[in-house]
């Protein structure tokens, strides 16, 4: 039968018909509160609403009008399954990896022309044909079977690597890079690419050799970047599980506006290129993506270990068993706009605080604090060593006066700032990395974990190329807009994106957990509870023409 709730909690609940179990688009302000308690009185939230509108009214915002755009979905639709539950029931050969690729690319057909979030995607009949030899041969690993498409900055054997670059465009991997090997050797059928910036710069995903991508929750607007190709496909259910990395939040900024979930590891957890330099840049990894933590953690497991080539390598594992704990005494360090000096668009900061309301409902004891260290500081170390990096990089495309002239605004502002540097000035910069580290190491002594927003503004304009002002303070750099996300980014900690919602309009929002280095099960766990209570990825973006 419908049930029928008058008023809950802080909302004054005008009209909200539906039928258990639901999910439902609880837009607002203290959304995740009526949640929690429907769900402690036995309501769940594992389904879909059937034609609702939903009307809200609260306390700090009255009058909003909200729309679920959801549809059921048969438990056995491949495609909206886990990537875990995906898995068994491959194992049980409930379905072939057959039907899983014909799922796959009907998706691919019916949505991606709307959003361009897959790119180089292979011949349909070769794809399925190497389905139909994953099913006639014994389990390769834990990902056999499994469609997933790569990051186009990473090498995959037979497709190209063009890096969003006109200088690479059509350039054909004749190897695969290691996390890529690790992929395919766990079983997974590598189908294509996924879109990147022009060189992953800058967390909104265009270039111009596959275009821009877009946000399938509005179509007019950024999916983040730079791995926003890969959150795309990921709420859009083309794909159950996808790789990303960061270094200035590429992970956690599309995994924010995309609704879904994005690790950030530990630096070394997850070794990164066997060529080239290796020992002097520590600021970007790669890492998993998925619509839960339990996804996160099974990708990782595959992606994790150090290889014998590679330097400064973690050996953690195990990050599967017993991710299901509660968050009774937890203690979790709130840093907001770090003091003001992050300038938040309005509502942001809002959203952030009714989660953190949901986290101390859960157990956990949530303290606002203070900036721990200052940013100006922080922002000087980061735009200097980033810089540096990039230059090391890319020093030789720049020397080459055609290819400079193919190179994006953004990389040459990068190497012309890095070749501005002095030797004295690295190491400063990295002198106060260090003190961050250990100021950072005497925070964790106190707390679990500490939390910010995952990004300083919702989801612009996709035909703007950054935001030129935040809340009326003006950007002078091109990448000053993504600036929260670099206290975890300059010391390497594992970070974990959570969804925790929308705005008024319809548009996501993140927050990023994170730890001391080595705390990615840990913030897993955590993730887990959260998504236990709220399964914020089941509110789909609006029917793009889903199969």
């Amino acid at each position: 039968m419908p049930v029928v709730f008058a008023k809950a909690c802080s909302f004054k609940l005008y009209f909200c018909t539906y039928q258990t179990p639901l999910s439902v688009n609880w837009m607002g302000v203290d959304h995740m509160r009526l949640r929690l308690i429907l769900f402690r009185r036995g309501f769940g939230w594992r389904g879909v609403v059937i034609g609702t509108n939903l009307v809200l009214q609260s306390q700090r915002e009255k009058g909003v009008r909200f729309y679920s755009q959801m549809k059921r979905v048969s438990p056995m639709e491949p495609l909206e399954q886990s990537a875990l539950a995906l898995k068994a029931l491959l194992d049980r050969k409930q379905i072939s990896a057959v039907e899983v690729m014909q799922a796959t690319l009907a998706r691919i057909d019916a949505v991606n022309g709307s959003v361009n979030s897959v790119v180089s995607l292979r011949d349909h009949d070769a794809l399925i044909a190497e389905a139909a030899q994953a099913d006639a041969t014994p389990r390769r690993g834990p990902l056999h079977g499994l469609p997933m498409a790569i990051k186009d900055l990473a090498d995959a054997k037979g497709l190209p690597t063009s890096m969003g670059s006109p200088i690479y465009a059509g350039q054909v991997a004749t190897s695969d890079a290691l996390m890529v090997a690790r992929l395919r050797a766990a079983g997974a059928i590598i189908i294509g690419k996924t879109n990147t910036p022009e060189f992953g710069l800058g967390s909104h995903t265009f270039n111009p050799v596959h275009g821009v991508t877009r946000n399938p929750y509005d179509l007019s607007r950024s999916a983040g970047g730079s791995s926003g190709g890969a959150a795309v496909a990921l709420s859009t259910r083309m794909l159950a599980l996808a790789d990303g990395s960061d270094m200035m939040g590429s992970l956690r900024n599309p995994a924010a506006w995309n609704n879904i979930y994005g690790l950030r590891p530990s630096w070394g957890l997850v070794p990164s290129s066997t060529t080239g330099e290796s020992f002097l840049h520590q600021l970007s990894t790669l890492g998993p993506m998925a619509r839960s933590p339990r996804d996160i953690a099974a990708l990782l497991e595959v992606q994790a270990g150090s290889d014998p080539r590679v330097p400064h390598g973690r050996c953690e594992s195990g990050f599967m068993p017993d991710l299901d704990s509660d968050l009774t005494g937890k203690r979790i360090g709130w840093l907001g706009d770090w003091g003001g000096a992050y300038p938040m668009e309005p509502g942001i900061l809002e959203l952030c605080q009714d989660a953190l309301n949901t986290l101390s409902d859960l157990g956990a004891e949530v303290e606002e604090l203070a900036p721990p260290f200052e940013a100006a500081q922080l922002w000087e170390s980061w735009t200097q060593l980033r810089s540096w990096a990039l230059l090391g990089d890319s020093a030789g495309v720049y020397d080459d006066l055609e290819t400079r002239k193919a190179l994006k605004p953004a990389m040459i502002w990068e190497i012309e700032h890095g070749l501005s540097l002095s030797a004295l000035q690295v190491h400063a910069a990295s002198v106060i990395r260090s003190e961050w580290f250990r100021k950072a190491a005497a925070l964790f002594a106190l707390y679990d974990a500490l939390i910010l927003p995952s990004t300083q503004v919702w989801p612009f304009p996709a035909d703007w190329v950054h935001p030129q002002q935040i809340n009326g303070v003006a950007m002078d750099t091109y990448h000053r807009w993504m600036e929260v996300v670099i206290p975890v980014s300059l010391i390497g900690l594992p970070a974990l994106n959570i969804p925790v919602g929308f705005s008024s309009g319809g548009l996501p929002m993140g927050l990023q957990i994170f730890g001391p280095l080595g705390a990615d099960k840990a913030l897993l766990e955590l993730g887990q509870a959260w998504h236990r209570a709220t399964n914020w990825p089941n509110v789909r973006p609006p029917d793009l023409g889903f199969v």
